[in-house]
């Protein structure tokens, strides 16, 4: 005796339940994940500090003037101290401090989190291909990314961006390009671990391609992973832009690492203009602790190991 296949109106209605309790199971995770990170007072301290730099960026050009960034229209005297009219006092142009902060925290998290993103981009292909495939392909990915290791990663983005000349999209990527490999190591032992468990033989026994195999089991298995390490890579990022403007390797733009920069090269620290120097160093301590504090917030919450769940 033969059976009936289900009618349409029934198979969609199946496929619409599926579809309800897949949305369902989202916003349950999603309120757990809350809830967890809300009970980690650090990490939130970290997310109010990344909000309000943030908004300063990217309310800075509705709230300021961009011409007081122009040395030929600079009103305030040389080296001024903190006044009504200048708050953090002024540099050796006559501009603003606290307007180069403002306009200085747009360049610095721009690179920050781009070149955070590209590294995490080149880090995570590497570490699930060189995971996930055997014999020579794995044997190559990885000497690639041993020679990066190797490499003294602030000096090969120093000549990056000397050779590529100047430019935020050249920081970005010389930045990028060199602080990948340490991701890569990272996400090919959570490959490794995730190809091992039994569901993946089972995928590959129906059938199931290279692909399949690491987009739809490995990425989602090693996603927080790369969302937790990612908010500590651009916390490096900040620190290496900061660096590398310092070096004389700028964007071309104010930046908190070429404000540090300047008030090196005009002696505000010898001077005692101290309000030229404290506070670029400030806003990049602080954002970086503040990533930080995120990061280690994130491992916390995504890791049942580090939560003490079995």
């Amino acid at each position: 005796m033969s059976t009936k296949e289900g009618t349409p109106r029934e198979v969609g209605d199946g496929a619409g339940t599926s579809r309800a309790i897949a949305r369902a199971r989202r916003r349950a995770a999603l309120a757990r994940f809350c809830r967890a990170y809300g009970g980690n007072r650090a990490g939130l301290y970290g997310a109010a500090i990344l909000l309000v730099a943030v908004l300063a960026a990217l309310l800075t050009p509705l709230v300021t003037d961009p011409s007081g960034m122009d040395v030929t229209r600079a009103t305030g005297a040389k080296m001024a101290p903190p006044s009504a009219d200048f708050p953090l006092g002024t540099d050796e142009s006559g501009r603003s401090v606290l307007l180069m902060l403002l306009w200085g925290a747009r360049v610095s998290l721009l690179i920050g989190f781009m070149s955070a993103l590209l590294s995490m981009v080149i880090g995570t292909v590497f570490g699930i291909a060189s995971g996930h495939f055997r014999g020579w392909v794995s044997a190559v990915l990885m000497r690639v990314t041993d020679w990066f290791l190797v490499l003294p990663a602030l000096v090969l983005a120093l000549v990056l961006a000397a050779v590529l000349g100047g430019g935020a999209s050249t920081i970005i990527l010389a930045i990028g390009v060199t602080s990948w490999a340490s991701t890569a190591r990272l996400i090919r032992a959570q490959t490794l671990a995730v190809e091992a468990r039994p569901y993946i033989e089972r995928s590959r026994a129906l059938g199931a391609g290279h692909w399949h195999v690491m987009t739809r089991h490995v990425l989602p298995n090693v996603a927080p992973l790369v969302l937790a390490n990612t908010t500590l890579t651009v916390a490096s990022a900040i620190v290496t832009e900061s660096t590398l403007a310092f070096l004389g390797a700028d964007s071309g733009q104010v930046s908190w690492g070429g404000m540090l920069r300047g008030s090196y090269d005009w002696g505000a620290a010898t001077s005692g203009a101290w309000w030229y120097v404290l506070p670029p160093g400030l806003c990049i301590v602080l954002v970086v602790l503040a990533f930080t504090l995120c990061g280690r917030a994130l491992e916390t919450v995504l890791n049942p190991r580090l939560r003490g769940a079995s």
